[in-house]
């Protein structure tokens, strides 16, 4: 296995940190100035200017799209391995750094849905604008009536009539939809509640503004509530044209598969780069705080947070490489065991690393001041965000116990 990065994404990489320190930490300050203004004036799910700003200069320094390599002029040809270094270094500072390079959940899995899905109208609709960063999207399959781990609980309904398709359902958890951008939803929902168990769901698009479309209310995560907003949503006859329906009906369960297993890295990457930042705020408050005659760094117990938490980093790492190299060079359906796996060991470290930092910073780590006491919500929904642990642990237990089953 080689984890080498190529000569175009070393490139890529030194550009990429050169604006992170010459724009995007710079901008955090100025993202949060400006969003508590945009919540004082009755504007919560407005972006706050900086962010158009950040947009611009990436896209000028050609950081742009980066996680989709082959639908885009120029193509920059990065592989999964390639990206996956990319998108740790914007883990660092998770809410400006995705999006400022296009690269923000769920507008990446649902741009690769309609680039491998797509027909050539819904691609030039939804998918262009996408990548032009001129709109956002959602992705609604989770559900608050029936346990969403399992896909094939899903109880929404998108049945035919005629030339169109009525949806009639309850979504939530449903990212991005309370920013007035989102102007798309992926809606998957059951075709054939009779069918084939992996076949009765099927994805069509929704545009936001369809009549039967409404945002119930935003809902909040440990207590923080995100620009961009994760909301409960219903469908009441909702009615979408045929052509609007992604690939085939019954193809919903396949196209889901296949939209999380790329995705599960970029979301472990990014989780990294936290949990380094972390880390770097870790060291640097226990060289600067001094309690009973030494710095905190002196303290055995601190050196030992430490020290835990670079191993432990090095390892998720390792790991998460391990499966985009595979997905690189097998697919990603030779790779399902691993992209479960991690999906359980790097938030599960991130947090791990988070909550030693908070421990290092006594009081200063729960309040706002620093960035920790977001960044661990924001981790811990990663344990049940794209499937709870629980289910991939079950499948890592399944495909090792495979082994041992006679054929």
């Amino acid at each position: 296995m080689d984890f080498g990065l190529s000569p175009r994404a070393e490139e890529y990489l030194a550009r990429l940190q050169e604006f992170m320190d010459s724009h995007v930490y710079p901008a955090e300050p100025v993202y949060e100035t400006q969003r508590a203004e945009l919540i004082a004036a009755g504007k919560e799910n407005v972006v706050p200017p900086v962010v158009e700003e950040l947009k611009a200069e990436a896209r000028k320094r050609g950081l742009w799209n980066l996680f989709l390599p082959d639908c885009q002029e120029p193509a920059h040809g990065l592989t999964v391995t390639d990206y996956a270094s990319l998108a740790e270094v914007t883990g660092r500072s998770p809410h400006l750094a995705p999006e400022a390079t296009n690269c923000a959940a769920p507008d990446t899995g649902n741009m690769e849905v309609l680039h491998m899905f797509g027909t050539p109208e819904q691609k030039e609709r939804w998918l262009r604008p996408l990548m032009e960063g001129q709109i956002r999207s959602a992705f609604a399959m989770t559900e608050p009536d029936v346990a969403s781990s399992d896909a094939r609980n899903i109880s929404t309904r998108i049945e035919r009539d005629g030339d169109h398709y009525v949806i009639n359902g309850r979504k939530w958890w449903i990212t991005g939809v309370a920013d007035p951008r989102c102007k798309i939803m992926i809606v998957m929902g059951k075709t054939d509640p009779q069918g084939h168990p992996y076949r009765q769901q099927s994805m069509v698009l929704v545009p936001m503004d369809t009549p039967g479309v409404e945002v119930i209310r935003p809902l909040p995560v440990f207590g923080y509530y995100d620009q961009h907003g994760h909301c409960e949503i219903t469908f009441t006859d909702v009615r979408v044209p045929v052509e609007n329906l992604i690939g085939n009906e019954g193809d919903g369960f396949m196209i889901a598969q296949a939209r999380l297993g790329p995705g599960r890295i970029h979301h472990c990457m990014r989780a990294l780069g936290a949990a380094e930042r972390a880390l770097e705020l870790m060291c640097q408050r226990a060289v600067s705080r001094v309690a009973f005659g030494k710095t905190l760094a002196e303290q055995g117990v601190v050196q030992q947070q430490i020290a835990e938490s670079r191993m432990a980093i090095e390892q998720a790492r390792l790991l998460t490489l391990k499966t985009a190299w595979m997905i690189d060079k097998y697919g990603v359906k030779a790779a399902r065991s691993e992209v479960a796996a991690i999906k359980v060991v790097v938030p599960r470290v991130a947090l791990q690393v988070v909550d030693r930092a908070i421990q290092v910073h006594g009081g200063a780590g729960v309040s706002d001041d620093t960035p920790l006491a977001r960044m661990y919500a924001s981790l811990r929904t990663l344990r049940i965000a794209d499937g709870p642990d629980d289910v991939h642990i079950r499948s890592v237990a399944r495909a090792e116990l495979g082994k041992y089953v006679s054929k």
